[in-house]
């Protein structure tokens, strides 16, 4: 089988997920291993797609690379990237995915706001006007 590659993107973190068929089950985001993430809030959502994945994710070793953002964006896409990587190597997963969270197989495109001229630094903040 071939190896797999897809990416992740939440906000302006990029994850790159490379799949290898063949493997045991390794899990490694920025070379370093799942279990060692702290806090486990993060552990936990990073490996939401294994644990429905089941058997399969344990057929297959996975390699992340992921940069820009923060710490959260960086695991939601880390986590949408490894989610397609199993979808593709094994279709049946796509479904399960999908009824679990959507989240999982389809990026939240949802940008900040840019900031606009004459207003105070902010995005939407109107200018104050007075009469009187």
């Amino acid at each position: 089988m071939k190896i797999i590659h897809t990416s992740g993107k939440r906000k302006t973190a990029i994850a790159r997920a490379t799949l290898y068929p063949d493997g045991e089950g390794i899990i490694k985001i920025n070379n370093k291993l799942l279990e060692h993430f702290e806090p486990e809030f993060i552990r936990l959502k990073l490996s939401e797609p294994l644990i429905l994945a089941g058997e399969t994710a344990k057929k297959v070793n996975i390699k992340v690379n992921v940069f820009g953002g923060g710490i959260n964006s960086q695991v939601e896409a880390s986590r949408l990237a490894i989610a397609k990587a199993l979808a593709k190597f094994d279709k049946k997963l796509e479904k399960t995915f999908l009824e679990y969270d959507r989240q999982l197989l389809v990026a939240d495109v949802r940008r900040k706001e840019t900031h606009k001229p004459n207003r105070h630094g902010k995005a939407r903040a109107k200018v104050t006007k007075s009469y009187r």
